[in-house]
């Protein structure tokens, strides 16, 4: 096995852990994994064979890697759920029911621009309150099954 694949491997295992965990929309997309995979193994080869030390060839292929992917509208349903819902349900069910309720909430993303520091400015409490409001009115409509 040569070098670029095994660094293509980790590159794609690397994406592939975090979409699983925060952007589970995406997790499926092969072709987003592949390009993104592919294109963060190539900068890290390039940056090497320039001469960069290891640390700058890992922020310039993580940089390419996560572009666009550091706000997750999934972990902002699973943190709204597991704070505002969690005495409703036992643990191992918060993620499963933020899964469900991904769906439900994405209206309310659709009203802001969720830039990769959205987290970090004033509008995500107020992102934060109307997702707390459409899981509070989606259960007392269908309730907890």
């Amino acid at each position: 096995m040569s070098p670029q694949q095994k660094d293509l491997s980790y590159f794609r295992l690397t994406l592939q852990e975090l979409l699983n965990e925060s952007f589970p929309e995406k997790a499926n997309d092969q072709k987003f994994i592949d390009q993104r995979s592919s294109w963060a193994a190539n900068a890290y080869e390039g940056a090497f064979r320039s001469g960069n030390p290891i640390s700058e060839c890992d922020r310039i292929a993580n940089y390419i890697l996560f572009a666009g992917l550091h706000f997750s509208r999934f972990d902002a349903v699973f943190q709204v759920v597991c704070n505002e819902f969690d005495t409703l349900m036992a643990d191992e069910e918060l993620r499963p029911f933020a899964l469900a309720m991904f769906p439900v909430c994405e209206p309310v993303f659709a009203r802001y621009e969720l830039t990769d520091d959205f987290a970090y400015g004033y509008e995500f409490d107020q992102l934060y309150t109307e997702l707390t409001g459409i899981i509070a009115l989606w259960i007392e409509e269908h309730g907890l099954q």
